[in-house]
């Protein structure tokens, strides 16, 4: 019996190998040949493998299948959520109503993946009310991860209309309020009410006949599209806004273009600021758009121009920061021009901070510039310290041989207690993000002692 059961684990990790090499005849040959028929396992590596290869309806039928099948012990609650998710995909409505009503009367226990799963193929199908009903009953030994939060939001958000997303706002307050119990919100979350903003913006076209925006308004809206990462909806309303241009919203403007990689287009909203007349200077924030713009694109001389003309506008109140600086650092940095990076620390208005000189380390640690990063580590000990200046000298120092400097660095780094935070790595498995965390091997002894 322990031997049959080593011949299955093998025979299922080949379909599962075969699958994701795409090698479908294989993996059905094994599935299909196999004496004494298919486990649970084997089911769910077939389904599984099936949707990761984009094949929803071959992922479908199987999973039907699996449902039908005398043979399995069980249904995994892993295969039924990608059943579910199979089925969003084919974008069928009845179909998904079905797969439903048979992993019911297999009466399957759905873990909280396989809730998620069953919430978001109906809110993806249109039928909001089934996914807030089994929203609503997801039960408590599941668990409401913060995955089915999201996607309860952001389907309603979706809808476009003004009762959903009324509800979206009211569910996110609803998961804050429940907190504790409920998982907090993460970047997803807030991408999710965000999009509420959508609604709000065609309510003022469509109720109040508000096609072209006043400033604050506008302005509101070409922020909220830009972080979101819909520039050209940004740019549509920047274009359409009634009210002459005033600095913040240029700045917004600049900001959400630089930020998603549109150098070209930050450029040309800058000069047309500078050229338009009516007053308006750049203020901090546009300049800082600009500088970013260009230590992306890699135009450090006019990025460097226009760090000069910043004081053309100091009268103003408009004078480089610590942030305009360090990004000038980092864009000569990225350059290889150390010296003029260097000069530009030394001639800084305002003390440098730790990102600025962690910006120069890392230059000088790219271009193997030892004896400069020794000066900018002596800056680091007079000011602010952070781990990982100390880790990128002391792998300086290792790569040029010189691992008696480098024992030295962490050393330093120990007496002045500065602490290295823990590698985190993020992977995705079904839908699910799951974080893994280093931990030190002290830590570890001292749990297996406590245990």
């Amino acid at each position: 019996m322990l031997r049959l059961d080593c011949k299955r684990t093998v025979r299922n990790g080949l379909i599962t190998l075969y699958l994701a090499r795409g090698h479908r005849a294989a993996a059905a040959a094994l599935f299909h040949g196999f004496p004494g028929g298919c486990d649970v396992v084997s089911w769910t590596a077939m389904v599984t493998g099936h949707a990761r290869l984009g094949l929803a309806n071959e992922a479908v039928e199987l999973f039907f299948e699996m449902l039908n099948d005398g043979g399995a012990a069980a249904v995994h609650a892993m295969a039924t959520a990608v059943g579910f998710a199979a089925c969003a995909d084919l974008g069928d409505l009845v179909l998904a109503g079905e797969a439903h009503r048979r992993v019911v009367a297999a009466a399957v226990d759905l873990d909280a993946v396989a809730w998620n799963a069953l919430v978001d193929m109906y809110a993806k199908r249109g039928d909001r009310v089934a996914a807030r009903r089994w929203f609503a009953a997801m039960p408590a030994a599941a668990g409401r991860t913060v995955v089915s939060w999201n996607t309860m939001i952001s389907a309603l958000s979706r809808a476009g209309e003004a009762g959903e997303a009324g509800e979206a706002l009211a569910l996110f307050r609803d998961m804050q309020r429940s907190a504790p119990a409920a998982p907090s919100p993460d970047d997803a979350t807030l991408v999710a009410v965000l999009g509420t903003g959508r609604w709000v913006h065609a309510y003022m076209v469509r109720r109040l006949g508000r096609r072209e925006l006043d400033g604050v308004v506008g302005n509101a809206l070409v922020d909220m599209y830009a972080k979101c990462g819909v520039v050209d909806d940004a740019v549509t309303v920047f274009k359409r806004m009634a009210r002459r241009h005033d600095a913040c919203t240029y700045a917004v403007m600049i900001s959400g273009l630089a930020a998603h990689g549109q150098t070209e287009e930050a450029l040309e909203v800058f000069d047309a600021m500078r050229q338009g007349g009516g007053g308006v200077r750049p203020n901090g924030v546009a300049q800082l758009g600009v500088l970013s713009a260009c230590c992306h694109a890699g135009r450090v001389d006019e990025g460097l121009r226009h760090l000069r003309d910043m004081e053309r506008w100091r009268h103003a109140g408009v004078a480089s920061g610590v942030e305009h600086c360090g990004c000038a650092v980092d864009m000569l940095g990225r350059a290889g021009r150390l010296n003029e990076a260097e000069a530009l620390v030394a001639a800084m208005p305002v003390p440098p901070d730790e990102l600025v000189l962690g910006s120069l380390l890392a230059a000088c640690r790219a271009a193997g510039d030892v004896e400069r990063a020794e000066r900018v580590m002596r800056r680091v000990d007079g000011g602010g310290r952070d781990s990982g200046d100390y880790i990128l000298m002391s792998n300086m120092y290792a790569s040029r041989g010189r691992h008696g400097m480098a024992v030295r660095v962490r050393k330093k780094m120990r007496k002045s207690n500065v602490n290295k935070d823990p590698g985190c790595s993020i992977i995705e498995i079904d839908g699910v993000m799951h974080e893994f965390r280093a931990v030190p091997a002290n830590s570890i002894t001292h749990s297996l002692d406590a245990g």
